[in-house]
């Protein structure tokens, strides 16, 4: 593999090297997306692991749930933006565009969330996910309170916290692997 065609810091399996389940995931993505992921491919080197994330963060992120989409997308892009994530900023900044079919804001929440014009709940989320990822150890039940003004339910704040603990997570693998983003990512849901 070139240069040019790294991925990731280590080694990427071929379809040869991985179960029929990984191959299934991936074959499922290149029929829906048009590609497989770059984190599908390196994550696979350690495929039992790779599949149990992926579970969890299909649940979370990809199915039907207490937040909506773009909200989910929100949060990871949120969190991806504070940590650094390249990876994740860009496919789920990517995710973000389709689902709020607001490309502006989807870009700005990248870089700096503050200066996008969100709406009081996704504010307060946005604010949130900073506070939680940035300090969770000083995070306290006053935290929640902006979360309750705009009207979250209990459910939907059990959600967002797993979705900013997800993405803290994957951002910390995402980065440590050195993970290029595909280029599909980059033109994704622009007109």
């Amino acid at each position: 593999m070139s240069d040019e065609q790294k991925i990731s810091f280590l080694s990427i399996p071929d379809r040869d090297q991985v179960p029929e389940s990984v191959t299934k995931l991936w074959d499922k993505s290149e029929e829906a997306m048009g590609f497989v992921p770059n984190v599908f491919r390196a994550q696979a080197l350690n495929s039992d692991q790779f599949l149990a994330w992926w579970k969890y963060f299909n649940l979370l992120v990809n199915k039907e749930g207490y937040l909506s989409n773009a909200e989910r997308e929100m949060i990871g892009v949120v969190v991806s933006g504070i940590n650094g994530c390249t990876y994740c900023a860009v496919s789920h900044g990517a995710a973000l565009r389709e689902f709020s079919q607001d490309q502006r804001t989807s870009d700005l929440v990248a870089i700096n969330w503050r200066q996008a014009d969100l709406s009081e709940r996704q504010r307060a989320l946005a604010e949130y996910a900073e506070v939680l990822t940035e300090a969770p150890g000083s995070v306290d039940e006053d935290d929640l309170l902006p979360l309750r003004e705009a009207g979250l339910s209990d459910h939907e704040i059990m959600e967002a916290v797993q979705v900013i603990g997800m993405f803290n997570m994957t951002n910390r693998v995402s980065s440590a692997l050195g993970l290029v983003p595909n280029a599909e990512y980059h033109s994704q849901a622009r007109t």
